[in-house]
């Protein structure tokens, strides 16, 4: 909000530094006002009533409040306009299940199969920043499953139907053990332990997928990213002492939500109609990201960028041009980084940032025919670069 007028009594205006503002501003403001953390608008979605609006209004903290929201409107959102749920589950094995990990954390999880005919690779799915493995990636892992994948799909802790508080990430290298622990047992099972296993990540997902395959350099037969998130633009990061202010708060502050963000659905999906079904994703975190969450993904993707030329297995990278989320320049230094000598990176002309959501449906299929393609000459590979 903006005010144009200012009181004669006003003091004279003098600059201050910026952390300092910062610090006043937010972190210790004046005695007498007491700071409310902000909560975001919540969506008023088309065809929904006053019992299920209710459902959405509450706060989504905590994962009990995310799984009756999941619930009440999961038939909702598979009925959508949306080209990932035209294509119908028959001849799709699928199962939810929710498993303890070595943390005592409860985790969602859910597999796709063919129901037919046995998989010929497995395939396994790291969904990105505040997002879930449910809703869209229900389409993706269709699509996949009837092209004779097993799709396989976890929330991370925090995330989705997962236990955690939403979108808090306290160490991004413990999220990345919970999901290689994940997969692991997936891989282990006598069902797939045979089959070639690819790493599938989306935005942040492509951050898990890249330290995942530099944690197991030898475990994977390769890895498909869609605008992976490999470094934070330059002019998205704070100076120099005002990024070393927040690390610091950060020990602090942890959970707060004091990142400002721009509307990433308005960001992302280029479809102007696909862009309002986004908020069917009722579960989703669209507020400001928490503090130690930021800290976590500069640091990560910082490590990421030095650490380019050890990654080391087949890569197919699909970028949008016109991407303003994460920067496709950067995916162009992984392609040209990357040591691997099986790697190739598609520029999509025009393309947003949520490729296989957001984009018109023939740029989607176009897409998926690419992954596809590079899927089924890969896997015919049984041996681990």
């Amino acid at each position: 909000m903006t005010s144009t007028h200012m009181s004669s009594q006003s003091p004279k205006f003098s600059p201050r530094h910026p952390v300092a503002d910062f610090r006043d501003r937010v972190c210790f403001p004046r005695k007498g006002r007491k700071r409310r953390e902000p909560m975001a608008p919540a969506a008023k979605l088309e065809g929904v009533d006053k019992e299920l609006q209710k459902i959405l209004d509450a706060k989504m903290d905590e994962a009990p409040a995310r799984r009756r929201a999941r619930e009440a409107f999961k038939e909702i959102q598979l009925g959508i306009d949306h080209l990932l749920f035209k294509t119908p589950p028959d001849g799709v094995k699928m199962e939810e299940m929710y498993v303890v990990n070595s943390r005592g954390l409860e985790i969602f999880s859910k597999s796709w199969l063919p129901a037919n005919s046995p998989p010929k690779a497995v395939i396994c799915f790291c969904h990105g920043y505040g997002d879930t493995c449910t809703f869209f990636v229900e389409g993706i892992a269709r699509k996949l499953a009837v092209s004779g994948y097993g799709f396989f799909a976890m929330d991370y802790p925090g995330f989705g139907l997962s236990d955690g508080l939403h979108a808090y990430i306290p160490s991004f290298d413990v999220l990345v053990d919970d999901v290689m622990e994940h997969y692991s047992k997936v891989k282990a099972n006598p069902e797939f332990r045979t089959l070639p296993s690819f790493l599938f990540g989306e935005s942040m997902g492509g951050a898990v997928l890249l330290k995942v395959h530099l944690k197991q350099p030898n475990a994977w037969t390769g890895a498909v990213l869609v605008a992976p998130m490999c470094k934070i633009a330059d002019d998205m990061v704070p100076p120099k002492l005002l990024k070393q202010f927040l690390i610091c708060i950060a020990h602090f502050l942890p959970k707060k939500k004091l990142v400002p963000q721009n509307d990433l659905a308005e960001m992302a999906f280029r479809d102007s109609k696909k862009r309002r079904l986004a908020a069917y994703n009722v579960i989703a975190y669209k507020d400001k990201p928490r503090l130690r969450t930021a800290v976590e993904l500069l640091r990560t993707t910082q490590e990421i960028e030095r650490r380019l030329k050890e990654v080391a297995l087949p890569l197919l990278i699909l970028h949008g041009e016109a991407d303003t989320v994460t920067d496709p320049s950067v995916s162009k230094a992984l392609y040209e980084k990357a040591s691997s000598s099986d790697k190739k990176l598609n520029l999509y002309k025009d393309a947003y940032h949520a490729l296989l959501e957001g984009e018109p449906d023939e740029m989607i299929i176009r897409i998926f025919d690419d992954i596809i393609s590079w899927l089924d000459g890969h896997s015919t590979k049984t041996t681990h670069i």
